[in-house]
């Protein structure tokens, strides 16, 4: 894991002291409720449905298992609201849709697609302490909103992916220290967000990012981007076309601070919802393309290429995700070139017979290939009944924090879809990590499955938000329990979001589900076929819309539908995004609505 350095943490421990000032003038009348706004948006300070909420930075999705602690003491000491705040939200929440409302939770920390951490109920006059509490353990909200670059996301798999080409995190770190605080991009006309990933499988969703970037080596050997500028999701879902189909690595900041200007430049400031860079892009397309390759010339010859990244820099910085001295001690094979294929199968251990099967299901579902012989990638599952996906309460990160100090040389990473992976679990270790992963609730063998599905908060929390997400996954969740159903089923990513901004990343979901209002009700729309572009051999693209909009009470019953018609036409092996494909949309889309037309007359005869 990258380590800060003196002046790292000098840096992050004089903002928290900074916000403290500007909260205090702002509890004091010095500073307006409009002169504060950007203040806290600035270091991840949001007003949300009920009360504040902050979203905290995890670049790359690195966490140690010091910080998951400490996001534990917040979750439990200050992640905490009135019950009388608590009570007029669960009042109101009972009065917007037709289906119950799910009790609303404190104490939690929501790990999100974009790999940060948020929390719902934290009150403003604690947002100070609460700072200097991340600062403790070099973390902090900054850029987690505004129009800025924000967190930059990568792999969850960086470093240890056995499909990586090279590892893309010393190159995530240097443009995270370039784009904090950068002065030229603080208040770009729109939010902007940049995924990279070194691997041949895109587990980043690069092309649904502003700039997505592709770590690869070119026929000559040398390492290089792939650019992708232009995509995202919302009322328009686009997917980012290739800029630069290859760029030398050092070159990497010099390019995107050409494309980071133009967009400043000449991006609209004047309607928030065609302000994001990917209207832009398609708009302008080749005459955008232009004015980054004269801007990029201009950085070079006038400002003389000043981010070039260096040989010595890039070590100094590669140096800091060296694999752990551990991990060296137990295998012969560091400097071994990565393998391409699933590594052998996992040496005989002492299992007790009644755990045979659970445990060799959990392995399947759970644990990947890694690069280095004799070790594992395992994901622990934060999706269960009852619980929001991505949720976790304090008492799960410091069995988190436990289990990574036991398994993974003290290290976890958050992935896209809201779970924590462990990087460095030896075989051996697998059986006894299980048994400790089952007694916390993390060892749901669904990564990957109908039940393993992504969220957003949803109109629980969101003042965005259209509709809620939380029951919708809910009663899913509780449809598909029975893993035999669900391991027949198969892979399925299934993405919920409540409200046209898609931070659940419905577009990107095989199966997704929009909230959407009409006349103050919650209302769904269901969408097919869609690809975040982690499918191997598969390309991103949005899913189409299947009809009219659902009720709440409809959902489940569509997707049964459609899961039902995946089961009687799929071929042996066959995937159900595989299958969708290969039979057709229109196949899928007069299921889905037969759904709709048979519950209602079914409640006719009823009635």
């Amino acid at each position: 894991m990258y380590q800060y350095t003196s002046f790292d943490r000098e840096f992050i421990r004089d903002r928290a002291l900074q916000f403290r000032d500007q909260l205090t003038r702002f509890q004091n009348g010095k500073l307006t409720d409009d002169e504060f706004k950007p203040l806290r948006l600035q270091n991840g300070w949001y007003v949300q449905r009920y009360a504040p909420m902050l979203r905290v930075a995890v670049p790359y999705g690195e966490l140690s298992a010091a910080q998951l602690r400490v996001l534990a003491v917040i979750a439990r000491d200050f992640d905490k609201p009135t019950d009388e705040l608590l009570l007029e939200a669960q009042s109101k929440q009972d009065k917007i849709g037709s289906s119950p409302a799910p009790k609303l939770v404190k104490g939690v920390a929501h790990f999100t697609t974009r790999q940060n951490v948020q929390y719902n109920w934290i009150p403003l006059d604690k947002s100070a302490d609460v700072m200097d509490l991340l600062a403790s353990v070099d973390m902090h909200g900054i850029q987690t909103s505004g129009n800025c670059i924000r967190n930059i996301t990568s792999d969850e798999r960086a470093g240890i992916a056995h499909d990586e080409i090279a590892d893309p995190r010393p190159y995530a770190e240097i443009l995270r220290q370039w784009s904090t605080l950068h002065p030229e991009f603080a208040y770009l006309p729109r939010k902007f967000k940049i995924a990279i990933t070194g691997s041949h499988e895109d587990r980043a969703a690069t092309a649904w990012h502003d700039v997505g970037l592709h770590l690869y080596k070119n026929k000559s050997g040398e390492l290089g981007f792939r650019v992708l500028v232009g995509g995202g999701m919302g009322r328009t879902p686009l997917i980012a076309p290739v800029l630069r189909e290859f760029l030398p690595a050092n070159e990497i900041i010099n390019y995107i601070e050409a494309v980071v200007r133009v967009f400043n430049r000449w991006g609209r400031r004047d309607n928030i919802y065609k302000a994001r860079i990917k209207i832009l892009v398609k708009a302008e397309q080749e005459r955008f393309t232009r004015e980054v390759d004269a801007e990029f010339e201009r950085i070079h010859i006038e400002d003389k290429a000043p981010h070039t990244i260096t040989t010595r820099e890039l070590e100094r910085v590669r140096a800091m995700f060296e694999v752990p001295e551990q991990v060296k001690n137990q295998t012969s094979a560091i400097n071994a070139a990565p393998s391409r294929s699933p590594v052998s199968p996992v040496p005989p251990l002492s299992i007790a017979a009644e755990h045979k099967a659970a445990f060799t299901r959990w392995l399947t579902q759970n644990a990947a290939p890694h690069r280095l012989p004799n070790y594992r990638i395992v994901t622990l599952s934060f999706k269960r009944p009852g619980q929001a996906p991505g949720d976790a309460t304090a008492s799960q990160l410091e069995e988190a924090a436990k289990i990574c100090e036991s398994f993974s040389c003290g290290e976890v990473r958050v992935t896209h879809a809201q779970n924590l992976v462990l990087p460095w679990v030896h075989e051996n270790d697998l059986y006894s990590l299980w048994l400790q992963a089952k007694e916390a609730g993390f060892a749901q063998p669904n990564i990957g499955l109908i039940s393993d599905m992504i969220a957003c908060p949803g109109g629980d929390y969101c003042a965005l938000a259209n509709a809620r997400s939380i029951p919708v996954a809910d009663s899913i969740t509780q449809r598909f329990t029975d893993l035999d159903e669900i391991l027949d089923i198969g892979p399925v990513d299934l993405h919920i979001s409540g409200c046209i901004n898609s931070c659940g990343h419905h577009h990107s979901g095989h199966i997704g589900v929009l909230g959407v209002d009409k006349d103050g009700q919650e209302w769904y729309q269901v969408t097919l076929g869609g690809s975040d572009g982690s499918d191997l051999g598969g390309s991103p693209t949005p899913g189409r819309v299947v009809g009219p909009s659902f009720s709440s009470e409809e959902v489940v019953g569509v997707i049964e539908e459609v899961l039902a018609h995946y089961t009687t036409l799929r071929t042996p092996g066959e995937a159900f995004i595989d299958t969708l494909k290969r039979v057709g949309f229109d196949s899928f889309k007069v299921v889905a609505n037969a759904a709709r037309a048979d519950r209602k007359t079914g409640e006719a005869l009823t009635n």
